[in-house]
Order: structure tokens, then C-alpha cells, then sequence
């Protein structure tokens, strides 16, 4: 037997990007340089509806997200900003905001100057500023603004809102080449343009550069990896990623995954949003649940337990591990929000429920503690492994609570103080 060169385990690269930095009163988030990407989402609210709005921030909040972006399209929705901030500091929410800016941005920031101050981040879209000679003083009113509160800004390019002059221009500009590019590339150097153009115009002003941030979103899976290689080749900002609309349901979640992983895993990005359409009745955490799964998927950041269940097959005809996976991770992401407090570092644990003899016992011995419950004509026995060795047989009726029971104990002794070793 001979053995050949070891392989590698493959991880992200690291990232290159400049550091900034977004406050709100003595809560400090670092978006990129060393920092860990973050988490954004966006809510779906009517602004003008404070309490409403307060109430779903702190829903994406207790979910994950560190960054919160509003709606702010109109003076009543400006006006409330202070108030949906004052709600959250109520409720102990200390979640950055970030108003979300197009068309009249200027004015709402000039003339509602609570607003301004309440926001810990402004999104600026270059392409929804003003045309012709009212962009460059509409974008610059903006940027004063954020001088004057010290604020960062996010300067947001879309492709479905591009700034047509540009887009005219470099069109023009193709077409004398004596080799012309296709049109999408074309499209491609407008949104990069677009967005490395305006950050310059935000330095000339003053800004600093660490408190610019930049995106250029795109709905195409292949067009959002070509478009931020070439972004981050061409600057060191920090970047944003996400797939803008990128759909509902299995759709949006496995493009947006698809998209920000080959990204990620190149050490592109510092901040992700995954930009879900709900489907009716679905809560809107759903979009923070995905992102955290991504970065978590990658090993880029732990947030919640992890839990290996098998996917059933023929020996496992019983929904029995179905139902105990069900429940086993629903239990684990509610008592998160008390657990991450209470017990720092619980969020890397993993904890395995297999459904037979097959994988089960191997499963359950790689994870911190796991359950290999009974398959088709195996006995009504179900092992639980903690710390890769067999320490109990469960048997009856009340397996899955006498198993939960055995994980939040497992929790308490292991990420509680003080730590003590766990009786077999």
C-alpha cells in the first residue's frame, strides 16, 4: 500500500478588503478587514408603521441579523425613523440601522435631520440620485449628510436601476471599439464604474474611504461572481454581496447560496444579504435563517447548533428521526437567544439524530452527542454517543424528550460556568 501526497483541507481565502466601521450609541459593528462577514436583511414594512416596523426588526435581529436596512421613501417614513429606533432601544434591541435611499434621498436627509442621526448607515443608489446636472449635487447632498452625522454609506449599484448616461456613454464608447464587447460586458463595467466612480466622488468630498461600502447587484448567478471578481480586483472596499430579487421558495435560497458561496470561498465579500420573495404566511426571518446557513455552511461563523440527520431510505420506514429532527432543531434555535448569553461557544455545537444502524452509530461519534435511533426490523433501541463514546440506551415511548432533556443538560455542563466534567 502506498500513500500519496496528503489533501489539503480547503478553506476560504481570506479577504482583503479595508475595514469600516457602522455605530449606534455604544454598540460597534466592523465590517470587513479581519471582521467576520456579517448578516443584513431588509424589512418589509411600512416605515410610517414605527411600532410595526420596530416588531419585525427585532424579529430579523433575535434571527441573526446585525444590520437591519428601512425603507425611507417619504417624509412620513423619515419622521418615523427616530421613533422605530426609540421602540427598538425600548425593547433592548441595539441593532444598527440602515435607511434604504432612492429619488428624493436628499431632501429626506436634509430636511429630517432625526432621521438622519437615528440611522447608523445610509444606502445610496447612484443610478436613482438625479440625471443630468442634478446627480452630482443630489449624490453630493447625501454625502454631506453623512459627513455631518458621521455616518458610513453603502453605495448600492442595481442593474435594474443603472444610471443611464453612464450606461449610454460606455455603450458608445464599445461601439468604436475596433473589437467590440458584448453587451453584458458592457453592463458589467457600468455597475463597476458606476459604484468606483461615485466612491470617488464621496472621497473628493471628504469622506474617508473606510466609510464607504459598495455594491453591484445582479440577478444572475454567473453574473454576480463575474461582476464582484472584477469589483474586488479593482478596489478594496468592503463589499456587500447578495442576489437582488432573487426569487421564492428553493429558487431564491439555492441561487443566492450558489452565487455568494463562490464568492465567499474566494475571500469576496464582507456583508451578505439573501433577498428571499416570502411565500404567503412565511415569516421574514426566513431570508436571515438562509444567509446564517450559508456563512455557517462554509465555516465562516458559527450561529446556531448544528444538527446531521440522514436523509431516510428503505430501512428507515419510520418517520421516528424525522419527527426528533424536527423537534431537535426547533428547540435548539429557540433557546438560542437565551443560550448565546448564557452560554458563549454553544453555538458550535453539533449534535446528530440518524435513523439506523448503518451511519448512525459512526454519525453520532463524530458529533459532541448524538442518537442512532432504530430502523426497519432493528431492535427498539437507540444509543446516544456523547463525546464519541456510547454512554446510554434509550428505550419507549418518550425517546425524544428524554433526548432533549439530554442535550440541554449536555449544553448546561459543557458551555456553562463553571465547567465540569459530564458523569457518564
Amino acid at each position: 500500500m502506498t500513500s500519496g501526497q496528503a489533501i489539503a483541507c480547503a478553506a476560504p481565502q481570506a479577504r482583503r478588503s479595508r475595514q469600516a466601521r457602522v455605530v449606534w450609541g455604544e454598540r460597534l459593528v466592523t465590517v470587513g478587514g479581519d471582521a467576520p462577514v456579517r448578516v443584513q436583511s431588509m424589512t418589509n414594512t411600512d416605515t410610517v408603521d414605527a411600532i410595526g416596523t420596530a416588531i419585525q426588526v427585532k424579529a430579523l435581529a433575535l434571527a441573526g441579523s446585525e444590520m437591519v436596512r428601512l425603507t425611507v421613501n417619504t417624509p412620513q417614513a423619515a419622521a418615523a425613523v427616530p421613533a422605530v429606533r426609540e421602540q427598538l432601544d425600548r425593547m433592548g434591541i441595539d441593532v444598527p440601522l440602515i435607511g434604504d435611499f432612492h429619488y428624493n434621498g436628499h431632501r429626506l436627509l436634509t430636511d429630517f435631520p432625526a432621521c438622519a442621526q437615528a440611522l447608523s448607515k445610509y444606502r445610496i443608489n447612484p443610478g436613482n440620485v438625479g440625471k443630468g446636472d442634478k446627480h452630482d449635487r443630489q449624490f453630493g447632498q447625501m454625502i454631506e449628510a453623512a459627513l455631518r452625522w458621521d455616518k458610513p454609506v453603502r453605495i448600492g449599484v442595481n442593474w435594474g436601476s443603472l444610471d443611464q448616461e453612464l450606461l449610454a456613454g460606455l455603450m458608445d464608447e464599445n461601439n468604436r471599439r475596433s473589437s467590440p464587447w458584448q453587451v453584458k460586458q458592457v453592463m458589467y463595467e457600468a455597475l463597476i464604474s458606476s459604484a468606483l466612480e461615485s466612491a470617488r466622488q464621496a472621497g473628493a468630498m471628504g469622506m474617508d474611504e473606510s466609510q464607504i461600502i459598495l455594491s453591484c447587484k445582479v440577478s444572475g448567478v454567473q453574473d454576480l461572481i463575474a461582476v464582484y471578481r472584477e469589483l474586488a480586483r479593482r478596489c478594496d472596499y468592503p463589499l456587500h454581496l447578495g442576489l437582488t430579487e432573487a426569487g421564492m421558495g428553493s429558487k431564491g435560497a439555492v441561487a443566492s447560496a450558489s452565487a455568494l458561496a463562490i464568492l465567499l470561498q474566494e475571500g469576496i465579500g464582507d456583508t451578505i444579504r439573501v433577498s428571499l420573495t416570502p411565500q404567503p404566511g412565511e415569516a421574514r426571518t426566513q431570508e436571515v435563517a438562509i444567509a446564517c446557513e450559508i456563512l455557517q455552511a462554509l465555516e465562516l461563523r458559527s450561529f446556531v447548533p448544528s444538527v446531521t440527520a440522514c436523509p431516510g431510505c428503505g430501512r428507515t420506514t419510520s418517520t421516528t428521526f424525522q419527527e426528533l429532527t424536527k423537534q431537535i432543531e426547533d428547540f435548539l434555535r429557540s433557546q438560542m437567544p437565551l443560550w448565546r448569553v448564557k452560554y458563549p461557544g454553544v453555538e458550535k455545537l453539533k449534535v446528530a439524530v440518524m435513523g439506523c444502524i448503518v451511519n448512525g452509530p459512526g454519525e453520532s461519534k463524530h458529533a459532541d452527542i448524538g442518537i442512532s435511533l432504530p430502523g426497519s426490523g432493528e431492535a427498539p433501541a437507540a444509543p446516544v454517543f456523547i463525546d464519541g463514546e456510547k454512554r446510554m440506551t434509550l428505550r419507549g415511548d418518550a425517546i425524544a424528550q428524554e433526548f432533549q432533556a439530554i442535550v440541554e443538560n449536555y449544553v448546561a455542563t459543557r458551555y456553562g460556568a463553571p465547567q465540569t466534567a459530564l458523569a457518564p
